[in-house]
């Protein structure tokens, strides 16, 4: 059973206010005093329960994140570099998967704001305004949205141009000569996918046929659903390329691919989004549109922090990462023709 604050009092001789001056005041106990109550603490193992103060206090030291799939290594390396700068300042990151499900959000969001946790950082699942959201600003809890750019102007957010990364994952496909390239990803309503989709179609309309495959999530097992379904077009329409949602489901299109016998890239072109880590060491290593994985977490983090710390005068901002296409062996036909929207590592 855990030490009582007033077990403490008791063995150093001393009343409870003093003890909580030692915890929290040290400089107003006479240095005798303080010697004896922190030998009994130390005696007696007691631990404070910093949570209970804070609740009283109505704050705590925590920030959430709130995260599509956890499973995703994209979102593990937001994290990360959420909790490299929540460190410095002493606040702790607690973690909810929402599993792109809208009513497990709000569940998330009911029981964070139940504890008091000082702010959210937050990917939604759904793009239409959050009523959700907007009640937790206006109860004083603020929102970050991350890899999210549309114009919910009343919160900060970081995001990557995911229009763009479509544009150059497209435009890459075509200095490849393919003429017949599918989109696979979805939900559509989920806004990056749908900005990814467009970004592709700005570019290869008219110029090439672009059909689109909806995932029903960005996962793996789509990601072989989609191949089975491409591979099992008839001869004359099936694409020779595909560009995927994020690197899940390009994983997922490589391994129903190779299983099929067919040949990556030499009769079927892959690219991803996301250049996660398994993205390079895939066994036909992937092409995929890179973000700044770790630095959108850090950046969300600190427009985060400033808003606690600002107390009511802040001034939100919309902060917008470029992709960058990392060009490797899942989309280079040998030999491998120069791009001027490729790089390569």
């Amino acid at each position: 059973m855990a030490t009582s604050i007033k077990e403490v009092a008791q063995r150093a001789g001393v009343s409870l206010g003093t003890v909580s001056n030692v915890l929290n005041q040290p400089e107003r106990v006479a240095e005798a005093t303080r010697k004896r109550v922190l030998d009994a603490i130390a005696e007696l193992g007691y631990v404070r329960n910093d949570s209970a103060r804070q609740l009283r206090a109505g704050r705590s030291r925590q920030i959430a994140v709130v995260v599509l799939d956890v499973a995703n290594p994209f979102f593990t390396d937001i994290v990360h570099g959420a909790e490299s700068v929540a460190e410095e300042q002493g606040v702790m990151v607690v973690v909810c998967n929402s599993g792109e499900n809208a009513d497990r959000e709000r569940r998330h969001l009911d029981l964070l704001e139940e504890q008091r946790v000082r702010g959210v950082l937050i990917t939604p699942v759904d793009d239409s305004r959050n009523s959700r959201l907007e009640e937790l600003v206006a109860r004083g809890t603020p929102v970050v949205l991350v890899d999210h750019g549309s114009g919910w102007y009343s919160h900060c957010s970081v995001a990557v141009n995911d229009v763009l990364g479509g544009h150059l994952a497209g435009e890459h496909l075509l200095a490849q000569g393919h003429r017949r390239i599918a989109f696979a990803g979805g939900p559509m309503t989920i806004q990056q996918v749908a900005d990814r989709y467009q970004g592709a179609k700005l570019v290869l309309d008219g110029v090439a046929d672009l059909i689109t495959i909806t995932t029903p999530n960005l996962t793996v097992a789509s990601g072989r659903a989609a191949a089975s379904q491409i591979a099992d077009m008839p001869g004359t329409k099936r694409p020779t390329a595909v560009f995927c949602a994020n690197d899940l489901l390009a994983l997922g299109m490589l391994q129903e691919m190779t299983r099929r016998g067919v040949q990556i890239p030499k009769e079927f072109a892959i690219v991803g989004y996301d250049d996660i880590e398994f993205a390079a060491a895939a066994a036909v290593p992937l092409s995929s549109v890179r973000q700044p994985r770790e630095q959108l977490g850090r950046t969300a983090t600190q427009l985060l922090l400033e808003e606690i710390q600002a107390d009511g005068h802040h001034e939100h901002r919309q902060v917008v990462f470029q992709p960058e296409l990392v060009v490797r062996e899942s989309s280079s036909h040998p030999p491998r023709r120069r791009s001027r929207v490729s790089s390569s590592e």
